[in-house]
């Protein structure tokens, strides 16, 4: 179980680094308003939009990826192996319940507060 969760480790990073770099790669909304205009930088290798979409799929995957990981190491972190302790197979000794002290009755014929 332990390779399990090394491997899902090291996913997990490698999937956090790539959401980060995909995500440092694309273009903001606003960008495309200088191609609008005539500056031709709207060129790419997967055309105006097709780059965009490539790498906007490309980083859901990775996020996806990420969280897996993510909710795996949670469950695996969360599982507690119960090892038998050094008393198992021993009964512990019953005791008899303690008897409550009676309260002294008080005598009507002696006032309670003395005067």
């Amino acid at each position: 179980m332990e390779w399990f969760k090394t491997l899902l480790i090291v996913l997990q990073v490698i999937s956090a680094l790539a959401v980060i770099l995909l995500v440092l790669l694309q273009q903001g909304k606003g960008a495309d308003m200088g191609a609008a205009f005539g500056s031709g930088s709207s060129g790419s290798l997967f055309g105006a939009s097709g780059s965009a979409n490539f790498l906007s799929h490309t980083t859901a995957i990775f996020a996806a990826v990420f969280f897996v990981c993510t909710l795996g190491i949670t469950w695996i972190g969360n599982k507690k192996e119960v090892s038998p302790g050094i008393l198992s197979g021993t009964v512990a000794p019953t005791v008899a319940p303690a008897v409550a002290p009676v309260a002294p009755v008080q005598d009507p014929t002696k006032p309670a507060v003395p005067k």
